[in-house]
């Protein structure tokens, strides 16, 4: 046994490949799933105190199915049942080293039998690990909500009979779009975590890239793959810039773009010419373009805002997804001043509600525009808004500083 601090990192590195593994071989993804949380529950609770097992994947593989064997046993209703669980081992030799079932994962819970609406979530959870509270938030809707819908998708994957193997070309393509919308989504709450005390949690947005690449290599001519990792690593490359010394948020437009990663930057933007050569223009590449502006900029103040707000009108129509909406109010803002991003907010409410990013922009044009009370009032919502501790200081201290300065003018 082995011992090491991060046991939560390396169950959520592992936890997709314990699924893996454990649907390859006994083949209902709805039992699993609940087996390999329960051996995850276990794994949290022991190698803390006792070591870490030195091969973690094969010790939380035998757990889970034995979980797994359990649970069949203790249903106990059928004879069928009985049987089937008697021929399974738990002692199976471990997975083969380098054996990777994730990806086959994501196709298998890309089944027709789902919506993509009932995919996405279902792949994050079992695939990315991500609480039902983080799926929930990311799709703006209420934990119980998305609960029910992950419920229920497994049960559909079980019902029609979801074989464990890597799709036809036929059926790769049908599911490729949920999948890309997967590792987007995947991407975006390691980047920018909805809630947590740290803003950012790179075991999600290594894996989502992890995945892309292998997407990419087996699908090297599809433009939005090679538009959706682009986009990844032209973003990625700006996180060690993110955070101050001691994990505080730092605004783009404070950023040292000497700490942005140069490397990434330039695979990034190959992918991104090379995928908009294809002249099949989808939102990822646009988004790995507005991505790929910000990279070229030396300074912010170089940045080519009206280049990023056509593109953003572009991305809008396309997905009438409301926060391209927001993201377009602060190039509209940007590019023609803020009484042109607040016209783009008005009606806005209606689509995101009291969302907290709604809130922030609008304070932060609010102060563009020299209307400072109604901007603290704006970020001070967004503050009580934000999940993310590390979002919410940041919001907290800019509408102080906001305050400090009305009352300064105003003693």
């Amino acid at each position: 046994m082995s011992s090491g601090p991060d046991t939560e990192g390396l169950l959520r590195e592992l936890a997709p490949q314990v699924l893996g593994v454990v649907v390859r071989r006994h083949g209902d993804f709805a039992a699993a799933e609940d087996a390999v949380q329960e051996a995850l529950l276990a794994a949290a609770g022991q190698w803390p105190h006792e070591g870490r097992p030195d091969n973690p994947l094969g010790w939380l593989v035998r757990v889970a199915s034995r979980r797994l064997v359990d649970q069949l046993r203790s249903d106990g209703a059928r004879r069928r049942r009985e049987d089937l669980a008697a021929s399974w081992s738990v002692a199976d030799p471990d997975p083969a080293p380098g054996r990777d079932d994730t990806l086959i994962l994501m196709f298998m819970c890309c089944h027709p039998a789902l919506t993509p609406a009932s995919a996405v979530p279902l792949i994050l959870r079992a695939v990315g690990g991500l609480t039902t509270r983080e799926i929930a938030a990311a799709f703006l809707v209420p934990e119980s909500t998305m609960a029910q819908r992950i419920s229920r998708a497994k049960a559909k994957v079980r019902d029609a009979g979801a074989r464990f193997r890597l799709p036809s070309d036929e059926e790769r393509t049908e599911r490729l779009q949920t999948v890309l919308r997967v590792l987007y989504l995947l991407f975006n709450e390691g980047y920018a975590t909805s809630a947590g005390t740290q803003l950012t949690r790179r075991d999600l947005s290594g894996e989502a890239i992890r995945l892309a690449r292998a997407v990419h290599d087996g699908l090297p001519d599809d433009p939005e793959v090679a538009g959706l990792l682009a986009l990844m690593l032209l973003t990625d490359a700006r996180r060690a810039a993110r955070t101050g010394a001691d994990g505080e948020l730092v605004a783009m437009a404070d950023q040292d773009r000497s700490r942005w990663d140069r490397d990434l930057i330039v695979e990034g933007l190959h992918l991104m010419t090379g995928a908009l050569a294809h002249r099949a223009m989808g939102e990822y590449q646009l988004q790995a373009a507005i991505a790929g502006i910000h990279a070229e900029a030396q300074r912010h103040e170089d940045t080519d805002w009206a280049r990023i707000l056509a593109l953003y009108d572009r991305l809008e129509h396309m997905t009438a997804n409301p926060m391209v909406t927001l993201n377009r109010a602060v190039a509209a803002a940007m590019a023609q001043g803020p009484a042109a991003g607040l016209a783009v907010l008005d009606g806005l409410d209606e689509r995101l509600g009291d969302h907290h990013r709604l809130h922030a922009v609008r304070g932060h044009l609010l102060e563009m525009s020299g209307d400072r009370r109604g901007a603290i009032v704006e970020l001070r919502a967004a503050a009580a808004g934000a999940a993310n501790q590390r979002e919410q200081q940041y919001l907290t201290t800019q509408a102080a500083r906001l305050a400090a300065g009305v009352e300064r003018s105003h003693p």
